[in-house]
């Protein structure tokens, strides 16, 4: 019997606020531990929560980028359990009347479960919470830094709609990204604003009933929930081949070992006693306040790579560029509008801008390096730096269309005015790099490049065409690189031919 497996995904996002959820506490990472609490954040006796508006706003906006309704009653939960990270011995969640419901993510992939190499992810819910502190372990003992309680946490969980440990890494860059570029998350993996929990079933293909879910707990990487799905999808399918019975339970994940270790028998709802947070009113969000909301919505990232190949008629590679960089997107496209050529201004910014920024960012990082200072207070070159106008780009693909200046002459003039600013006709006629297309002068060049290489004269007469790259070759070092290549091709069939 052939099995396929079914996963759902529990991810957990920090939303992007100044403060916590229900306090004036910094929302801030890297601090001491310990030193951004206070009553409120540590559930001490007497305190009441008060609801951070951005962190609504935030988790509506998330809402409407994932295509979710959102409900015109949301309340939040107690979650009741213990553990040494939760000072309260509950957190405040949302439970059965949750801000968002009800939507779908979209985007590319190529395996099982796509439909002409897009995949849809249905979303269950997008629900706002509090998030808890950390443990660290040491030897003998362990430590807990409540800096992070109390910390807005948005937790979207999808349906079980992904078939493959691929497709799950698939739709996690795809949310980040959406969540990323909507400006609800810095979504910084390192400092665990993105975490996710993996459930796992197998079934006999074909099959609707769904298998016994086993959940992975607090992935850190999307690289690590693939590996860990790959693992428990090939783990199940042996176990119930040996006609074993899977049991509803939660794992761990050891990433150095490569394998899921049980950790507990699943827990159900009822085990966590839900019940409304006495402390707070339900939410019950306005016309105006949504339709203000919906003004920050974004373009979506697989949309806006869509519209830039069909608009643009740029391939699909081009695309991608600058649908993962906005701001070099939204750079081109402010050019493209006022190109004939627009491939050939992505083919710029692409290949030569990104690379200049590049270099220009790695030798200020050796030399900010050698004056001892820190990765993160660098400051990177970025498109607002640039020293010439994002026009002169545009004058400088006319002068190649144009054929006034070659190809080989055009990169001479991107690396000057990159340096200095100046206007690209202004360095073309200054360091005389106009193109000769007289065919007078091209004449003349190939008359001498054919006199002096007699062997590739011979070899192009005896039928080897590509011979005719050498004298080309000849032509242009005797023109300094000026030559029209076209024109120089032209010249010398000519003149081999007659």
């Amino acid at each position: 019997m052939e099995y396929e497996a079914v996963i759902g995904l529990e991810t957990h996002v920090q939303l992007k606020t100044k403060s916590k959820m229900w306090c004036g506490c910094a929302n801030q990472y890297g601090s001491e531990p310990n030193t951004n609490v206070c009553p409120v954040c540590l559930g001490l006796p007497g305190v009441l929560p008060v609801p951070n508006e951005e962190a609504l706003r935030k988790t509506v906006l998330t809402g409407f980028l994932l295509n979710c309704e959102i409900p015109r009653y949301a309340k939040f939960d107690r979650k009741n359990y213990f553990y040494p990270d939760a000072s309260k011995n509950y957190q405040l969640t949302q439970y059965d009347k949750p801000s968002t419901a009800n939507g779908f993510v979209e985007f590319e992939f190529s395996g099982a479960g796509s439909v002409n190499g897009v995949a849809k992810v249905r979303i269950t819910r997008a629900h706002l919470e509090e998030d808890v502190g950390k443990l660290t372990h040491f030897d003998r003992t362990s430590g807990v830094d409540f800096n992070r309680a109390g910390v807005p946490l948005l937790e979207i969980v999808s349906e079980p709609d992904i078939t493959s440990a691929d497709m799950a890494y698939e739709y996690l860059n795809a949310l980040k990204e959406i969540l990323l570029q909507g400006g609800v998350s810095d979504c910084d993996m390192e400092k665990g604003m993105v975490r996710c929990d993996v459930n796992v079933s197998v079934r006999p293909v074909g099959a609707k009933e769904l298998g016994a879910k086993i959940e992975i707990k607090n992935m850190n990487s999307f690289s690590g929930v693939r590996r860990a799905a790959e693992y428990e999808i090939a783990r199940q399918i042996e176990v119930v081949k040996r006609g074993e019975k899977l049991i509803q339970s939660t794992r761990r994940w050891d990433d150095v070992a490569g394998i899921t270790e049980q950790m507990r028998t699943k827990e159900d709802a009822h085990d966590y006693r839900y019940f409304p947070e006495p402390d707070m009113m339900p939410l019950a969000p306005t016309d105006a306040w949504l339709a203000e909301i919906k003004t920050k919505v974004i373009e979506l990232p697989q949309a806006r790579k869509q519209r830039f190949m069909q608009d643009y008629q740029l391939p699909a590679g081009d695309a991608e560029v600058f649908k993962s960089n906005v701001a070099l997107g939204n750079y081109f496209e402010g050019l493209a509008r006022q190109s004939k050529a627009p491939k050939s201004v992505a083919n710029w910014i692409i290949n030569n801008l990104l690379a200049k920024l590049s270099e220009a960012n790695e030798a200020e990082a050796e030399e900010q390096a050698a004056l001892g200072v820190e990765l993160v207070d660098m400051q990177l070159t970025t498109l607002t730096d640039l020293k010439f106008k994002p026009e002169a780009l545009l004058e400088l693909v006319a002068l190649v269309e144009a054929k006034t200046i070659s190809s080989s002459a055009a990169q001479q003039v991107f690396a000057e005015m990159f340096v200095t600013g100046k206007a690209p006709a202004a360095i073309v006629q200054e360091k005389g790099l106009a193109q000769v297309s007289d065919t007078g002068a091209i004449e003349k060049f190939c008359d001498e490049a054919i006199a002096a290489n007699p062997a590739p004269v011979a070899d192009y007469k005896a039928g080897k065409v590509a011979a005719l790259n050498s004298l080309k070759g000849q032509v242009m070092k005797l023109s300094k690189g000026k030559a029209n290549p076209a024109l120089v091709g032209e010249v010398l069939e000519r003149k081999l031919k007659g």
